[in-house]
Order: structure tokens, then C-alpha cells, then sequence
């Protein structure tokens, strides 16, 4: 294993010289905090506890630095080689505030519903231990992100030959992966919490929030919800989405978004086409430059 580690280093330190003070600096904060661990209890400071983030003590903080906060050895190698795919394949096409932007959504995001979804188990089964034995924090949920933005820009790119896996099945994949191994009790429920929320508050702020330089948001038909399940499931779920997304404009969560296409033409004239996004060709275009 230790021959491994000079290699592993090298890669890493290759991939990170090419990113931006962003991506080193959240890079560097990861690695501090986990130092700090081994004397100092950063989870129960810098973690969210769903308990603590409540009134009246109202721990907001957390909500920023849980997504820094590892505790363990493969937490902080799976931080670090999520920041530097973030840095490499990300960071180009979006600029570097943006991947900040997207830092910062994913975790608060991932904090909030967690602590959401921990409280409400709370109150179905009036055990504490929900609230106040619990950590939210780690990388996990960013890395949930990240997959769900490169299945958004390279979702035909493929990842595995034998068996053949496209990046756009990843996402599930390592849900469904969590989700066994939690069953089988091989890590806690937080783990699976901070990934299954990074992936939905992650296609949220792309699909719907994301500005660019067209707009805001991806309403291409590849990056609907329902393509990150399986084909004979997508038009169930395609249906209790689309209704579910018909509630959320009706009481303005979320605006009906049109999709723009530019013909090229001499005129001026826009078309409106459903399920067309010129911004889907330009990230896909970007990334093969990159």
C-alpha cells in the first residue's frame, strides 16, 4: 500500500497545480481540518448536528463548513479527488466564483435537508438520538454534485468498458451502492443522507438556477429527473415529477422556464423549442477543448 502512496501524491498534486486558489485553498481547509481532528472534535463543532442548528441555539455556521469537516482516511482522499475533478473538468467551463457558488449551494443545501429530514424522523419517533447524536458533514454531498454536473456536461462519456457504465448512470449507481451498504450497516445513515441530498439539490440549482450566459438553468430533455433512473422506470418518474415541478411553479417555488434556440438566421427572430438547449452543445463543446 505505502509504494502506492508516492504515485497517488503526485497525481494529485498534477491535478491540483492546475486549478485555480479556489480549489486549493477549499483543499487546503479540508486537509487542516482533518489534522485538527485527531486532537480537536471539528465534527461536533463544524459539522451540522441537526439538534444544535434549531432554535435556540441556532449553530448556523455549520451549514457553511460541514462539507469541509473529514474525519476519517478515505473521507479526506475522496474530498480531495472530488475538489480536483471539480478543478479540472468543471472549473474551466464555469470560472472559478462559479464553482464556488456551487460549493456553497450543494452543502448549505445538503446541512438544511438533512438536518430537515433527521428532524422529521424525530418527530415520528421521539428518539434524540436523531438530534443530537447525529453529524452531518463531510464531502460526500459535494461529490453527489459533481457527478450530477458531469452527467450534465459528459453523460455519454464512458467510464467503465466491461461492464459498460456511462458517466450518466454514476450518479444512481453509487446511490444504490450507499444505500446497500447501510443496509448491510457498513456506514451510517448520514453518509447516505449527505450524498442522496447533494444529488437532488444539486440537479435543482442546475436545472433550475444556474445563470449563464443564455439564462438560467438546463431544461434539456438528457438532464431531466427522470433520466437518472433506469429506462423502464423513466416514464413513471417523468410523471410524478412533472407534476410535482406543476405544484412548485403553480405557487411560484419555481418559473416556468423556456428554452431558447437560435437558428443562426440574418434576422433576429428566436425560436422556442421544448426539450432544445444550446447550452447543453457548448458544455459538451468546452469540455473536449478542455
Amino acid at each position: 500500500m505505502r509504494r502506492y502512496l508516492p504515485v497517488a501524491r503526485q497525481h494529485f498534486l498534477a491535478a491540483l497545480a492546475g486549478t485555480s486558489v479556489v480549489v486549493k485553498s477549499l483543499s487546503a481547509a479540508v486537509l487542516l481540518l482533518y489534522l485538527l481532528s485527531f486532537g480537536l472534535d471539528t465534527a461536533y463543532g463544524l459539522g451540522v448536528t441537526p439538534g444544535y442548528l434549531l432554535p435556540p441555539n441556532f449553530w448556523v455556521w455549520t451549514l457553511v463548513t460541514q462539507g469541509l469537516v473529514e474525519e476519517r482516511a478515505w473521507g479526506l482522499a475522496a474530498s480531495l479527488a472530488t475538489l480536483g475533478a471539480a478543478g479540472r473538468l468543471l472549473e474551466p467551463l464555469w470560472g472559478a466564483l462559479e464553482l464556488l457558488v456551487f460549493f456553497a449551494v450543494v452543502n448549505i443545501s445538503v446541512g438544511l435537508l438533512g438536518a430537515l429530514a433527521y428532524f422529521l424522523t424525530y418527530v415520528a419517533s421521539f428518539h434524540l438520538a436523531y438530534l443530537f447524536a447525529v453529524r452531518i458533514h463531510g464531502g460526500l454531498g459535494f461529490l453527489g454534485g459533481v457527478l450530477v454536473a458531469l452527467k450534465q456536461t459528459m453523460g455519454d462519456s464512458t467510464v467503465l468498458k466491461v461492464p459498460q457504465v456511462r458517466m450518466k448512470a454514476v450518479p444512481m449507481l453509487l446511490l444504490l451502492l450507499l444505500a446497500l451498504l447501510r443496509l448491510a450497516a457498513l456506514v451510517e445513515s448520514n453518509v447516505l443522507a449527505s450524498y442522496g441530498f447533494g444529488l437532488l439539490s444539486s440537479w435543482v440549482y442546475l436545472r433550475f438556477y444556474q445563470r449563464h450566459s443564455r439564462g438560467r438553468g438546463d431544461m434539456s430533455d438528457h438532464f431531466a429527473f427522470a433520466t437518472f433512473f433506469p429506462e423502464i422506470l423513466q416514464p413513471v418518474v417523468g410523471l410524478v415529477a412533472n407534476l410535482v415541478h406543476s405544484i412548485l411553479v403553480k405557487v411560484k417555488v419555481c418559473r416556468k422556464t423556456v428554452k431558447r434556440y437560435d437558428v443562426g438566421a440574418p434576422s433576429s427572430i428566436t425560436i422556442s423549442l421544448p426539450g432544445t438547449d444550446p447550452q447543453d452543445a457548448e458544455r459538451r463543446s468546452g469540455l473536449r477543448a478542455v
